[in-house]
């Protein structure tokens, strides 16, 4: 008897304690200082120029890199046989 009562209290705190859960996190959110639409897609805008400008440059990067390891070994090969 006394496992089910215990049992029973520990479910409606549970319960108690989501339902308190919920509430306060909707309290919390409305508390939140959300951006506006324009200030997300500048936001947003802003990343991806970012992104694509940095990919880019490692791309130039990596080409230069590369072309110039091609061109030492042509001039390796060509002076070593």
């Amino acid at each position: 008897m006394e496992a089910k009562a215990k049992n029973r209290s520990s479910e409606k705190k549970k319960r108690k304690g989501l339902f308190t859960f919920v509430s306060e996190l909707k309290d919390e959110l409305k508390k939140v200082s959300w951006t506006t639409k324009p200030e997300l897609v500048s936001a947003t805008k802003t990343v991806l120029i970012s992104v694509f400008s940095f990919g880019l440059g490692i791309y130039v990067v990596d080409l230069i890199i590369k072309n110039s390891l091609e061109l030492i070994k042509r001039i390796m090969l060509f002076i070593f046989g």
